[in-house]
């Protein structure tokens, strides 16, 4: 019995049956365990880079609330009720090794959780968050690895690199696809919201009786209901679905991991969640959104594979490591700008400039390949939709139509000045905008926490949104004649007949054609009154929409609160600089677009990439200077008081966002206190029992290969010399091929002894029908 136990305590240490996965081509001999304690050799310059995370998940975290493992796995605790057997069996909970409750469940060891618990002390005085750990971007150059890639020939790098065109087609072909359906639902279903809320108005108008509460009720009732299904989704599906998903992907791309982010189900709640949340009249728009999108759509393409619904169709796998999905994801985020913008360009340089932080020139020419594809797909389908077929006439979701060169976008040196006195405002604007998110996001971390709390604030939100818009309808006196309507749909109110309400023609419109009509509509529309009201109501609507339980962008909101400030101060000019007309161009609708533009980059802080955009959608080179300048003040002033939003959301998201240039406050903060101690070493060849403790207790991503180490000794003054790298992808890969060698003689390792075998063995030994030799084991197990 004594055999039995100590084979038995082998085996809940060191084996556990696992499913068959595909695994990568290497020339590694995989062996079986079953002796003793086995070695493991680690020898950095003889592991398979191929081990590195070809097939690794971007979803290997426990969400920050501390819930079950992401992906819908079951902790190790949950593993261990369900198998009615020890956790520690379970290698593949080894790739996720967590240190406390903030972060997950280690195994019920004591030994284990004492050292855990002591980890996590040191890391107390860390700068960088232990939750998240980073990608393997670097290749490991060892021996298999130049074996691999010297079979590979001529013909496989071909292949390879024709590939990757194909791939950042299809990226560009499926992304134009979701972008246009997300817009035809959205056009047709608020096109019938507002329709059937303009009837109800016109009725009650007609009949002069106190009917307008049926209206108001009806209009709050659909925005809450739209709003309630696009929180669900976000809820109950894909939390990661939430906002706009350009701070995720901005981590992503920075080397980060992050739950989820990429997951087809996270696409499927961000395209229909946005859809919902523009319907229901919340202050979003649907472009943001599209850059996630994009990205996931990229991430899912390029593997070849789906984690969520566990299929592989086995194509694409040497595209399978996180350097090659990096660069798709990029291609794609740059593919959603440009489908949200008609913006090609744009769309590369916002991928540089925000996103990645790895790039060449090759990528630069993928990325934009699959950006034009994006816009012309997304412009064949809609112009089909719009029975305009070929007319191309729709490059993306939001147009801000054509601007009257010789009217609208000319501009004077003097004006420059009035231009940089409003990037400055945008600036401070932005700097308040940023201020007030913040604080809010900091309450709904610490309070709205519960699930039911976060569906009860989106419909609040939807529904005061909705109230706020028709009272301010209600009490509107600014009409305009009918001639002059840039709706689809003008509601009358309380004006005369031939007339339309004016502040109805901006809350009762999706916020896209609101924009155009700040942009486009003639002078004399817009009372001042009325322009300043909506700014000043949009803005605090748009600082408490985002973030939100649901998919929501930032660009239109901010767009369309910049537009309408920005234009008021093109009619204060005009009626200040009235005597000077024929020499200054004061055009509302111009002073409209530098609004945005200033309030955009106020907000969101890019220079290079918005310029360029802005300066596609709105077809016009010559204006690019003042657009730039704007957009360098309103950057410089609001850096003097905030981040920008996008930075403040990591932060809040406690993820280590590694920026262009260190901060010049960190010349005095010191290496170790980034850096972890003490350092976890391993020798060129591991007992099997050392690695499964070291990698349950530690979650550290990389381990050095040491000589001249002896592990545990208080004594010794170094770790011993470096002799390279091992991940721990690498060492699980290693475990779960079982590339072991015996540590007494040189007999091969024919079997593997498992549970199954083990209670074989007990029963079968009681008739007196089986014997321990049987088990095939090379020699008798010694104690440990």
């Amino acid at each position: 019995m004594r055999v039995v136990d100590t084979l038995s305590t082998c085996l809940e240490k060191c084996t556990k049956t696992i499913k068959e996965t595909k695994c990568p081509r290497t020339n590694m001999t995989q062996r079986q365990d079953g002796e003793q304690t086995p070695l493991l050799n680690s020898n950095a310059h003889s592991t398979s880079s191929h081990t590195s995370g070809t097939d690794r998940s971007d979803t290997m975290w426990r969400s920050m609330s501390g819930n079950s493992l992401l992906n819908h796995r079951m902790t190790p605790r949950q593993r261990m009720i369900a198998s009615n057997g020890s956790v520690a069996n379970d290698l593949e909970a080894l790739e996720y090794a967590y240190i406390n409750e903030s972060v997950g469940t280690l195994i019920e060891d004591p030994e284990a959780t004492s050292a855990a618990n002591e980890y996590t002390r040191i890391q107390e005085d860390r700068l960088l968050n232990v939750k998240y750990k980073s990608m393997d971007y670097d290749t490991c150059e060892n021996k298999l690895f130049f074996e691999e890639e010297t079979k590979k020939g001529y013909k496989f790098v071909l292949r390879k690199q024709l590939f990757r065109w194909v791939v950042m087609f299809f990226i560009g072909v499926f992304t134009g696809l979701v972008a246009a359906a997300i817009d035809i639902v959205i056009e047709t279903v608020t096109s019938k919201k507002y329709l059937l809320i303009k009837d109800f108005v016109d009725k009650c108008v007609k009949v002069e009786n106190d009917c307008l509460t049926v209206p108001l009720l009806i209009f709050c009732a659909l925005n809450a209901a739209s709003t309630f299904l696009a929180a669900c989704l976000v809820v109950f599906v894909s939390p990661c679905a939430a906002g706009s998903g350009i701070p995720q992907i901005k981590c992503y791309l920075n080397g980060v991991i992050i739950p989820e982010v990429v997951r087809i189900k996270t696409l499927a709640a961000k395209a229909i969640g946005v859809a919902f949340s523009v319907i229901g009249g919340l202050a979003v728009g649907k472009e943001g959104p599209m850059i996630h999108s994009g990205a996931v759509i990229a991430a899912g393409i390029s593997q070849g594979k789906s984690a969520t619904f566990k299929c592989d169709f086995r194509i694409l796998e040497y595209f399978r490591s996180d350097q090659e999905k990096r660069d798709f994801v990029s291609g794609g985020a740059a593919a959603g700008v440009a489908a949200a913008f008609g913006a090609p360009v744009g769309g590369v340089l916002f991928s540089l400039e925000e996103g990645a932080s790895f790039w060449n020139q090759s990528l630069t020419w993928r990325i934009l390949f699959a950006s034009m594809t994006a816009t012309f797909t997304l412009n064949v389908m809609l112009s089909w939709y719009h029975k305009v077929p070929w007319s191309l006439s729709y490059p993306g979701l939001i147009s801000f139509g054509i601007f009257e060169e010789d009217n609208y976008l000319q501009y004077n040196g003097v004006e420059l000045l009035f231009f940089v006195v409003m990037g400055c405002i945008g600036g401070l604007l932005g700097g308040l905008f940023n201020y007030i998110n913040y604080k809010l996001s900091v309450l709904r971390i610490r309070h709205i926490y519960r699930r039911r709390n976060k569906l009860l604030e989106a419909v609040i939100v939807a529904m005061v949104t909705a109230a706020s818009g028709y009272l301010l309808v209600y009490l509107s006196t600014d009409c305009e004649s009918l001639g002059k309507d840039p709706t689809e749909h003008p509601v009358q109110m309380f004006c005369r007949d031939g007339e339309y309400n004016v502040m109805a023609s901006l809350f009762f419109q999706t916020p896209e054609a609101s924009v155009r009509s700040l942009f486009h509509d003639k002078t004399g529309t817009y009372h001042p009154l009325t322009l300043g009201i909506f700014a000043l109501l949009y803005f605090l609507l748009a600082t408490w929409t985002y973030g939100l339980q649901v998919p929501s962008g930032l660009f239109i909101p901010l767009l369309l609160t910049g537009a309408a400030w920005g234009r008021l101060c093109g009619i204060g000019l005009g009626y200040l600089l009235k005597d000077q007309e024929s020499w200054l161009h004061i055009y509302p609708g111009k002073y409209a677009l530098i609004g945005a533009a200033a309030m955009l980059g106020g907000v969101v802080r890019m220079t290079i990439s918005l310029t360029v955009i802005l300066m596609e959608a709105t077809g016009s080179v010559s204006f690019g200077l003042p657009i730039m300048l704007v957009l360098m003040c309103s950057k410089w002033v609001g850096d003097l008081f905030n981040e920008g939003i996008y930075d403040i959301h990591v932060q809040l998201a406690g993820v280590p966002f590694l920026n262009w240039e260190a901060s010049s406050l960190t010349y005095g903060v010191p290496a170790s206190r980034v850096m972890s101690h003490p350092v976890v070493t391993l020798l060129p060849e591991e007992k099997v029992e050392r690695i499964y403790s070291i990698l349950t207790k530690y979650p550290h991503d990389g381990f050095p290969i040491v000589d001249n180490y002896i592990p545990d000794l208080a004594e010794s003054a170094t770790f011993g010399r470096f002799r390279g790298m091992i991940l721990r992808s690498q060492l699980i890969y290693l475990l779960k091929s079982k590339a072991f060698k015996p540590q007494n003689g040189e007999e091969p390792v024919v079997g593997m002894v498992t549970r199954s075998d083990l209670a074989r063995f007990r029963v079968e030994f009681t008739k007196g029908k089986l014997h321990l030799v049987e088990l095939q084991l090379s020699k008798p197990l010694e104690p440990m």
